[in-house]
Parts: structure tokens; sequence; C-alpha cells
């Protein structure tokens, strides 16, 4: 049977230790290393062995018990949250680690969030339990309250029934011992568990079976405690994590996959020592093999209807750390990395798994700028960037030609940091960046008609657009209305790629256009001038005469934030949140601590982790979220010190173009629409 296991915590909670002591008692390593000797096995990039966190998912294979696992060490830190978010749609099962001493921590909510998200069956780990001031009983009374009612200690619960000699009994699978209050517990979670629970009928496989099917529903969470680094409970862990799991990926059998057309998800994006593309693949049905070809979304094409891009995999590797070794064919439910596709990302559903774009709650709140130096050219500077954006989307690197200006997003400082180290290690670069600043974007209030034409000598284009509020968290999209008589399909396709390939400056401070929905209205070419760019001059004139008439909204991205405080805080904490022009709903309160969630902007709550940890003595704890964009609290003081000159833009005119005696002359915004020749 093979199985995807997610390792996943607040930083410094062990989780990397814990995963090296799984692979050392499978024998998948002979020696366990330790993130602060640096010589841990999952964290294989000296990047993460000078800092003593995990940066990147890195992903290990084992063996126990007859099934194959695979292991994926995701970030902890949450600079690196969204690297954490795209290896969760892989995860078959997943293993929460919290410290016996802290608890439940601010990222600790974030990523149980993300794991009901995406119903991920969980697994819980005390860990630490070694250390001064653990309190096993406290934390799993927080994870109750804070995080789920249907956890449960399986610690003393919980045992796999032995034979007589003291082994287990694998050769069918053993029912688990269950506790009378375990029973209870499962008995209130389910209507005919219940049933045959008052009947006292069910005997010790039906009740296995019934606590393996609840596990795998997300219905009961199972929690395990111990000291991942005196290598205390893991084997606990172990034994009865492969017992309490399953999936529906056998063994390979090549006559039972060869049925089944193949069907995968792209989970990773990178590149070996030689600059080869690697595509990361969870394999959900069938088998892939060397020199067939795969399927996937080809994005050359509109955005709505996507057109299928067939590549043929000249490579099959199967990662364990750093290392790997080739394979001719991939069956279900194996992790592997594959070359041969060349523009496959995150997300993209290979062969018989359609394309389904899933937004990413881990979304960056901050751009910043790159400073290169001089001598490098351009073109491979973006070639490296583009690499790296391939690796992690986030990034959303935008260059701009006319003011040769690189720009990316970034989630924090610390992400800043790494990318300094990655360029130099991988690529040889120095680079510097910027301070990180908000992400801000824009947006309009009501709908508006804009006009762009372009007719110097011998070019010729004319298009109108309708420009309208779209949905919340939607971008730029873009729909055709004009008539086929009108213009051809052709430069109708032009205009909607003019629209959709690029981000688009806002009148406001220059920031990037979103939520809006573009439709072409109608157009007009001419049979002998007529020329692709001229469109292109077109449509932005358009959009942009639009915008000029539009009434403008500055939008910023917002937290959504939970504070847990002790309640004498209370009164201090809600004014805060008030202060930074947030909202909350109303504070849910015990008799000693409080916990208020509700919406902020990002602007105005970046440092309150600090502040929180202040005046709580560090008891405090703030956990954040993604919230989208609003409307900017603050728009007129943004603007003022954005000193966005929208007449200064080289890379927008809202002006037209029209043609008379043999020369061009220009129609600044607001005369344009008269002089249109469509109207």
């Amino acid at each position: 049977m093979n199985k995807t296991i997610g390792m996943l915590a607040h930083v410094d909670a062990g989780k990397t230790t814990f995963a090296e002591q799984l692979l050392y008692h499978t024998d998948s390593i002979r020696a366990r290393g330790r993130v602060d000797h640096r010589d841990a096995f999952m964290d294989s990039h000296d990047i993460e062995r000078a800092r003593g966190i995990t940066v990147f998912a890195g992903q290990a294979v084992m063996r126990y018990n007859g099934s194959t696992y695979y292991l994926l060490d995701t970030p902890g830190h949450a600079d690196f949250s969204a690297e954490m978010e795209r290896a969760l749609r892989t995860m078959d099962y997943a293993v929460l680690l919290l410290s016996a001493v802290e608890g439940v921590q601010g990222h600790t909510e974030t990523v149980w969030q993300l794991l009901r998200r995406y119903g991920v069956p969980t697994f819980f780990f005390i860990n630490k339990t070694d250390r001064a001031g653990a309190d096993v009983q406290r934390v799993t009374d927080e994870i109750r309250s804070l995080l789920t009612q249907d956890a449960f200690d399986l610690t003393e619960a919980a045992e796999i029934e032995q034979t007589d000699d003291g082994e287990e009994n694998t050769q069918q699978l053993p029912p688990v011992n269950l506790s009378e209050s375990l029973k209870t517990f499962l008995a209130e979670r389910d209507e005919d568990l219940l049933e045959g629970y008052l009947d006292d009928r069910l005997t010790g496989t039906e009740w296995t079976e019934a606590l393996i099917r609840l596990i795998s529903e997300c219905r009961v969470y199972p929690c395990l405690h111990g000291s991942a680094l005196l290598d205390i409970g893991v084997t606990d862990f172990l034994r009865l994590f492969d017992r309490l799991t399953v999936t529906d990926y056998a063994a390979a059998d090549e006559d039972e996959d060869a049925r089944k057309p193949f069907a995968g998800r792209v989970y990773k994006i990178g590149h070996d020592e030689n600059g080869t593309r690697l595509t990361y693949i969870k394999s959900l049905q069938g088998s892939l093999g060397v020199r067939e070809f795969a399927a996937y979304a080809d994005r050359s094409e509109s955005a709505e209807r996507p057109g299928v891009r067939e590549e043929k995999i000249t490579g099959i590797r199967v990662y364990s750390g750093d290392r790997h070794t080739q394979v001719d064919r991939a069956y279900a439910g194996e992790l592997f990395a594959v070359t041969g596709l060349t523009e496959a990302q995150a997300g993209d559903g290979i062969g018989d798994l359609p394309h389904e774009p899933v937004p990413f709650e881990m979304a960056p709140t901050l751009t910043a700028s790159v400073s290169l130096p001089r001598e490098l050219p351009v073109k491979d500077a973006l070639r490296v960037f583009r690499m790296l954006e391939a690796e992690d989307p986030a990034l959303g690197v935008l260059w701009e030609e006319e003011l040769q200006q690189l720009q990316i997003r970034v989630m924090g400082a610390i992400q800043l940091e790494v990318l300094t180290a990655v360029l130099r290690e991988r690529f040889g670069l120095d680079a510097a960046f910027g301070a990180p600043e908000i992400l801000y974007r824009e947006t309009i209030a009501a709908p508006v008609t804009g006009y762009g034409h372009f007719e110097p000598l011998r070019h010729y284009a004319e298009v109108h657009l309708r420009i309208e509020p779209g949905e919340r968290g939607s971008g730029v999209t873009f729909a055709d209305d004009c008539h086929a008589d009108d213009l051809s399909v052709g430069y109708r396709n032009l205009v909607g790629q003019y629209v959709t390939e690029r981000e688009h400056h806002g009148l406001l401070t220059g920031s990037p256009l979103t939520d809006v929905k573009v439709t072409l209205l109608t157009g007009r070419a001419h049979n002998k001038h007529t020329h692709g760019g001229d469109f292109r001059e077109a449509t932005l004139r358009a959009l942009r005469q639009g915008l000029e008439q539009a009434d403008n909204v500055l939008l910023e991205p917002c937290y959504r934030f939970r504070i847990r405080a002790e309640a004498e805080h209370l009164g201090r904490i809600m004014h805060d949140v008030q202060q930074a022009y947030g909202t909350f709903d109303p504070p849910e309160l015990s008799e000693t601590h409080l916990s208020l969630t509700g919406l902020v902007p990002a602007a105005s709550f970046m440092n309150y982790a600090v502040e929180l940890a202040s005046f709580t003595r560090g008891k405090g704890m703030l956990s954040l979220t993604y919230g989208g964009y609003r409307p900017c609290h603050n728009t007129d003081e943004v603007i003022a010190r954005r000193g966005y000159d929208k007449n200064a833009d080289p890379l927008y005119t809202s002006s037209s173009i029209f043609c008379a005696k043999g020369a061009g002359y220009s129609v600044p915004w607001d005369e344009a629409e008269a002089a249109m020749h469509l109207l």
C-alpha cells in the first residue's frame, strides 16, 4: 500500500527530528540526524542546515510493514507557508506536531485551518515531553478547545494486539484493543456505531475498522505524545499510524494499472544541479512510463477554454532526500519527478485529471524591488527569476520594460534573506532587495466604457471595451461580445490576450488592476494597414481611457486573525484592533481566557505579534491567514506617499491616435469618445 504523509508544525516544534526518527526506525537511514547538528536527512539544502529551519518541502521514502510511505517534511516558518500549502493536496494523511511546552501556537492554528480546508485526515503528536514545563494534558485540552473537540489521546487508549511470542501479528492485520473510554468517544460520533456499542455486539475487528473509517473521514483525530529527540513514543506512534491508515493505492500491479488511464497532480516544480526542469507529480490512478506522452492544460489559449499540451516523458525519478533513483514507470499513490514537461505548473492535473484552479490561502501581501549587478544582462536575470517563479508561483515576478525594474512578491523579510542566499549559491548572483512594501491593488466601483483608437500613418485599430466590477478575488477576466461581422476572431483573440497577458496599472497609485471584467463590445480593423501590434495599442488605450472615467478604488490586503490571551487583556486587544482599522466578531470568553477573531489591514497589523507578546508576557497567541483585499483604510495617505503620476507612466497613455492629411495626431481621453469611427 502506498501512503503519502505530511509533517506539519509551528517552527521549532521538532517536526524534522520526528521525521528523522521515523526514517531511522524503518531502516531508511543509518543514522539519525539533528537540525542543530546540521546533518538532518530531510533538510538537505545548505540554506536549511545553516538556518536550522525547513525552507523547502523535502521528501523521503520509507517502507514499513508492507507499505511504502512518502514522507513530506514541510516548512514550519510562516514566511514559507505557500510552500507548505502546495504540498497539502498530495497528502493522504498529515501529522501535526505540537510542543508539550508551548502547546497550540499561532502558526499551529493556521496549519490546522489549511488541513481542514483540504480535508486531510490528521494525527496529532505532542512532542518534547522531556522538556521542563511540558504538560501533555494541558496541550491536549488546548487542542480540544482551540482546534477540534474530536481529538482523543490514543497513547494509553489503544494498542495493537500481539501474538504469543510478543511479535505483532502482521499476517491478517490484528485488531487494535480500544479502551472503554475510546469506544464511548467513537460511539458518540457515529449513530450506527452507537447502536452496536449499546448492544455490546461489536468485535475487536469491527471497532478497529470503525476507528480507521472515522479517522479517514476526518471525524476523529488521534493524538499521541512523546519525545522525538529522546526517541520516546515514536515507535508506538509508527505502529498505530501504520495500522490505522489506509489508502486505495495498492502495491504496483502492472496488469491492474494498465486498464486505467493515468491521472496525477503536479505539486511542485524544481530544477536539478544542471538546471533540468523537474515536475513533481502525485500519481492518483493508473501508471506513467518513460517515453509515454502526458497531457495537461495549455495556457497559451483562452483561460476559459484551455487547450491541451502533450509532451513526452523523458525520465522518471523517485527522490528521497537529495538522492534519487531512476525508474521506468510510476504507479498510483507514488510521488515522483519527471523530466520532459516544459510548462506544467503546481496544481495542474496530468492525464485523465482535469485542471481545477484552486486559490491558495497563503498569498503574499508584500512586494519588493530587486537590484541586480549592472553588468548582468536583463535576459539572464529574468531567466533565473522565471525559474524561481516556476518553483514558487507566489513570487509573481514582474519585469517593467520601460522602467527597467524587477519586482517580486514575498511573505516576509526572512523569505528575502533566503532568496538572497539561493541566488548566490545556485546562480552565483549577488542581488539586493528593497524593503518590503504592502502590495496594494486597484479596482473600480461602477461600469464604464473605454474607447481606444490607434491610427498613425499606415496603421489602424479601434477597440471599445466595457469595464465593470468583477467578483472579489477574480483578478482581470475577459469576455468577447463583439459580432463576427465587426471583427475577425483572430483580432478578437488578440484583444483578449492583451487584456489578460499581464497586470495593468491603476490610476491612483500604479498598483495592479484587479477584480474587473473586461468585455470587448466592438472593434474595427483595416484590410490593408492593420497589424497585430495595432490592437495592442488600441486595447491598452481603451482600458486606460475607461479607467479615466471610472470611480477608482484603492484596495489593501487584509489578514483574518485570531488572538488568544488571558481575559484581563480583552479591553487592550479590542482597542488595538480598532486602532488598526480592523473589525472583530463578538469575543469568546472563558473564566481565564479570551478568543477574538476578525479582519484587519495587513499594513497596520504586520508587527502586532511582537506587541502582543510584550504586554501579555509571551502568553498571547496570534494566528494570521490571508483575508483577501478590501477598500483601503487610508487611501489619501497611500496615494500621497506613492506619488504616482498617471500622466508620466511610460507604459500607458489614455490618449488615442487619429490620422488626418497623412499624419497622426493625439486626442486626449476626454475627447476620444466623440472621435471614434464606430459611434
